[in-house]
């Protein structure tokens, strides 16, 4: 049987780019698919935009407001597909990726997961910026996760196909969480897997709208950075229930330290709690994202206060 591919839309105000992310998913060359949007509560022209496209087998649900892992959650729970394809609302997909994909998966382990190349963009796809280049890779569970944590580096979430039997043992999103729910999903994802198989066609990619004001990524509210703080506290129980090992901890010291410098100034109390955190794992090198004064003067008054006289300098 040919696979079927469910690609889950969540969507909140989107209307701005909800018809190119609907026309990039129709586009797919792999024709066996079915397109599942929630509306997570949009008070503007969404509706009015997608109803355009239910004659061409887009499926529309809306439901009261609860948050982007709520809607994955729904999407996933309507779906029928051998495959999930989850795709933001104002992300993009080139036509034959998933279709590359699933040709690579074919030939690999059950249970495996594809990614493939991803791009920066604001306005044209076009215009991407590949630059992650690291993570362009076949990588084991345990190897991607030491690979992200060590260096800070992450897979867009339209990057990855999966199996649906890896999202089933991996479990729900977790609706708890806003800033940095997909690392931690996908986390989970990765350790469920065989694996990670990177299809590295041209032809096979994601494109990450950035930049956008007001989108949950830019936020840094009090809740935004408690987010942040608890899926790493999650990160780190996954990945020390399925291997603690010096190469695991050594790795995790430098995954705290970075979140460390990334609280600060907005959460310092978290910022100080992950940097004693990082600690606890062992020794990391990883330095402070300072210029080259303001890393002279960290040497005498600290990287938090010289960050502090960097910003106010700008």
């Amino acid at each position: 049987m040919t696979p079927l591919v469910s690609i889950l839309i969540p969507s909140y105000n989107a209307a701005k780019w909800i018809a190119q992310t609907l026309d990039s998913a129709l586009s797919q060359t792999w024709e066996n698919t079915e397109i599942i949007v929630i509306d997570d509560g949009s008070h503007d022209d969404s509706a009015t935009i997608v109803s355009r496209y239910t004659d061409h087998g887009v499926r529309y649900i809306t439901q009261t407001n609860r948050g982007a892992s709520a809607a994955r959650n729904h999407a996933f729970s309507l779906a029928r597909g051998d495959f999930i394809q989850f795709l933001d609302a104002d992300d993009l997909l080139s036509p034959h990726k998933i279709e590359r994909q699933l040709a690579l998966l074919a030939t690999r382990a059950p249970g495996t997961l594809a990614t493939c190349r991803w791009g920066r963009f604001e306005n044209d796809p076009n215009a991407a910026r590949f630059v992650d280049h690291d993570v362009f890779s076949d990588f084991t569970p345990i190897g991607w996760l030491l690979h992200c944590t060590t260096g800070a580096r992450m897979m867009h979430p339209a990057a990855w196909l999966i199996p649906r039997a890896v999202a089933e043992k991996a479990g729900p999103w977790d609706e708890t969480l806003s800033l940095n729910d997909d690392g931690e999903y996908f986390a989970r994802v990765v350790l469920a897997s065989s694996g990670l198989a990177f299809a590295p066609e041209e032809d096979a990619a994601s494109y990450y709208r950035s930049g956008l004001s007001g989108s949950l990524s830019q936020r840094r509210s009090a809740s935004a950075a408690a987010s942040l703080y608890r899926s790493a506290e999650l990160v780190s129980t996954h990945l020390l229930a399925t291997e603690n090992s010096p190469s695991v901890r050594r790795a995790l010291a430098d995954y705290w330290r970075h979140l460390c410098y990334e609280l600060y100034p907005d959460a310092p109390s978290l910022s100080h709690d992950a940097e004693r955190l990082s600690a606890t794992y062992g020794h990391s090198t990883v330095s402070p994202p300072l210029g080259a004064r303001a890393r002279l003067l960290a040497r005498v008054v600290g990287w938090r206060l010289a960050r502090r006289l960097a910003m106010r300098r700008r």
